[in-house]
């Protein structure tokens, strides 16, 4: 777990819990059934545990402690209301008396919800948030609070930065925004394997000015090696440490936010699939289903499958399989048993196909 962890940098975290959590089915893809207390304590346990925090890496993530450096020029930037969504930059300067209030709050009490606010929830929508919320949030993304824990609701509940985040880590120094780059880039190069630079920025959602200058002197230091790949329209890179297997053989659910397949051109390119995820999409409107995990298999993806756990009745329903052209003859006996294993993992009795 720790390996992955370290090797994909981050996983993106989404609030809808079809089958389960986004930030759990990453690992499900490529380790099996693992323990997803193992993940929770590393995202929200104990601090002798805790190996990740929540921070916006790829959207809303859980990256490695380790990049908490490397993500600090984000946080500045967005403290001294360059970036960040525009609605909240006020709170950088003329509404600044409302922010220190907040944050002397939690100070004061401790860890706090922004339901734990007087105006804190939200008025009839995900996006329609209270003030209190607001403040929470750009306090989150310029780093003065961070991510405690999670409550049941998967509601997150703020503190300090200082009382969450490791005195080793935030004892480490903090690079320039250039050297950052850097090693944001790096790190999305050794989780992509071979990616062009827009994929590379897209990773952790980089401007395309200062991608463009790190990827440019990780070449003409060794760690990236340039590279063309046939049918690609732009150029590509490989970090030097890449390998190259001969065979790639094993097959796995994906889900719509893993880093394999989030970028949808990048997932055409790679595998001549094109991807989109339909949740927003009106159910008449569908081609292939409201929450569709590709299925990968020997390096192909070779089906889709819209998926639901029904918790009540014990059972992960199967509502629709499509088989991509050409897909080998055994995709269909592969993928029931994958089906099978996730439902195992899930604690579901069983596969129940529609």
């Amino acid at each position: 777990m720790r390996g992955l962890v370290d090797r994909l940098g981050l996983h993106q975290i989404d609030s809808v819990n079809v089958v389960a959590r986004a930030h759990y089915l990453p690992a499900f893809s490529r380790l099996g059934a693992y323990d997803r207390d193992l993940f929770d304590r590393a995202a929200w346990g104990a601090p002798r545990d805790r190996r990740l925090f929540e921070y916006w890496g790829h959207e809303a993530s859980l990256l490695p402690l380790a990049l908490h450096p490397l993500l600090r020029w984000r946080m500045e930037s967005a403290d001294r209301g360059e970036s960040g969504w525009g609605s909240l930059r006020a709170f950088a300067t003329e509404r600044r008396a409302e922010v220190d209030a907040v944050l002397a709050r939690i100070r004061d009490q401790g860890a706090m919800a922004a339901s734990d606010f007087e105006h804190g929830k939200s008025r009839s929508g995900w996006w329609e948030w209270g003030d209190s919320k607001r403040v929470l949030e750009w306090l989150f993304r310029a780093g003065h609070v961070t991510t405690a824990t999670r409550r049941a609701s998967f509601e997150r509940v703020y503190d300090l930065t200082e009382r969450v985040i490791p005195a080793s880590i935030r004892a480490l120094p903090t690079p320039d925004a250039a050297s950052a780059h850097r090693g944001l880039i790096t790190h999305a190069a050794r989780a992509l394997g071979v990616a062009t630079t827009g994929d590379l920025r897209d990773y952790f959602r980089l401007a395309p000015a200062p991608s463009r200058l790190a990827i440019a002197e990780l070449v003409e230091a060794g760690e990236l090696e340039p590279v063309s790949v046939e049918g690609w329209p732009h150029p590509a890179f490989v970090h030097a440490s890449a390998k190259r297997p001969r065979l790639i053989t094993g097959e796995a659910l994906l889900a719509p936010f893993d880093p394999l397949i989030w970028e949808r051109d990048r997932t055409e390119r790679l595998f001549g699939f094109r991807y989109r995820i339909e949740i927003y999409t009106p159910a008449h409107k569908r081609m292939h289903g409201y929450y569709v995990l590709p299925f990968l298999m020997d390096g192909r993806l070779v089906a889709r499958v819209d998926l639901k756990a029904d918790r009540q009745a014990s059972r992960l329903r199967v509502q629709n399989i499509h088989i991509e052209p050409e897909a080998p003859a055994e995709t269909r006996e592969r993928l029931a048993g994958e089906l099978r294993l996730m439902a195992d993992w899930l604690g579901l009795e069983t596969v129940a196909h529609r």
